[in-house]
């Protein structure tokens, strides 16, 4: 996953030592800040082609994390300017050796170091489960973002095929999660951090709320996934629905 760029609270712990919130949670080193090369491959296919037929745009990548994301979809955008930004200097570190160009920069207290319209492209990967106010960071998002500009936002879906199956058995879905200190009462064993969960409909209504026009909706498998169970995964990313992961892109209206 990638680290959120915006984050505060009093929850404390995490998996390897107790911290003093959330910020320290995310500055763990122990804590997975890349998400899965499916999942980037095919927001990085999405954000091409809304892209096809410019030059030279500007596409931002805040929570970039490690870089991941953003080295994945560099290569399927040449001739674009991808800045990573994040507020996490441990995952800054990380990215710098796969990116050109890193930012430091938060989504609150005062936003982002961005001009008001400069991006015209704003990949969000795996940030918006992370925060406490996801309302400003979607108004922080279409600040920065020129009118017509494209938002691809990736977030783990709360109905996936299997957790629908889990909530009918009375076991914690996958993606939530009850502390920071470990799991509890479901499949798994790594603790991000994930704070709010969203299902296809409530994506796009929330999205659709905050001044975006939803353009589409694709899914995307989990790396996650037990092995055996890939390719009913990867099936299940024809209705996304029912995908591990929602891929969603807006445009600024």
């Amino acid at each position: 996953m990638t680290h959120p760029t915006s984050t505060t609270g009093s929850t404390t712990g995490s998996t390897t030592a107790p911290a003093r919130g959330l910020r320290d949670f995310y500055e763990n080193p122990a804590v997975p800040v890349a998400s899965g090369t499916a999942r980037s491959l095919r927001q990085a296919r999405m954000l091409a082609a809304a892209l096809a037929g410019t030059t030279g745009r500007t596409v931002l990548d805040i929570g970039c994390g490690d870089g991941t994301a953003a080295a994945t979809a560099a290569p399927l955008l040449p001739g674009h300017r991808i800045v990573g930004v994040d507020w996490s200097q441990d995952a800054l570190v990380r990215a710098r050796a796969r990116l050109p160009y890193v930012v430091r920069g938060e989504l609150t207290d005062g936003g982002l170091p961005i001009r008001s319209g400069a991006a015209d492209a704003v990949l969000f990967s795996e940030v918006v489960e992370h925060l406490v106010d996801p309302d400003a960071a979607l108004d922080e998002l279409r600040r920065v973002l020129r009118p017509g500009g494209h938002l691809m936002l990736s977030t783990p879906n709360l109905a996936a095929w299997y957790n629908r199956g889990l909530l009918l058995a009375g076991v914690q879905p996958v993606f939530s999660e009850v502390s920071l200190r470990g799991i509890h009462g479901r499949p798994g064993s790594e603790v991000v951090g994930h704070l709010r969960l969203y299902t296809a409909r409530a994506l796009r209504e929330f999205v659709a709320a905050s001044g975006f026009e939803v353009v589409r909706l694709a899914g995307a498998p989990f790396h996650g996934v037990p092995r055996p169970l890939r390719p009913l995964d990867r099936l299940a990313c024809a209705r996304p629905s029912l995908a591990s992961i929602l891929l969603l892109h807006a445009r600024r209206t």
